[in-house]
């Protein structure tokens, strides 16, 4: 069964930060990583091809590219590879959020 991570400041209560992740926010961070890059369509190949619109920073890592999807103001990534939880927690602690396991 897959594990879904929600990057988000929503369980925050401090005023001095924003309590959403804007899309402009993560466009700034992940542009300084040089292991991610942006798209506004995934596109999921398997028996069927299916395409999803939206603001995913595509994460690649060695031979995997996971997608880290910003949402209404939060990011949303998949669990079902190991190395992912490391990630998710760095990415939470570099934009001063919390991880919430979906």
């Amino acid at each position: 069964m897959s594990k879904r991570y929600r990057i988000t400041r929503a369980l925050q209560n401090n005023n001095s930060s924003a309590l959403t992740i804007s899309l402009e926010e993560c466009k700034q961070y992940f542009a300084s990583k040089p292991d991610f890059s942006y798209t506004s369509v995934f596109t999921v190949t398997g028996a069927t091809t299916m395409s999803i619109e939206g603001d995913f920073f595509m994460w690649s890592c060695g031979e995997a590219t996971i997608p880290f999807r910003h949402y209404q103001g939060d990011i949303y990534v998949s669990g079902t590879n190991d190395v992912v939880i490391p990630k998710v927690i760095e990415v939470a602690s570099e934009l001063v959020a919390d991880v919430v396991n979906e």
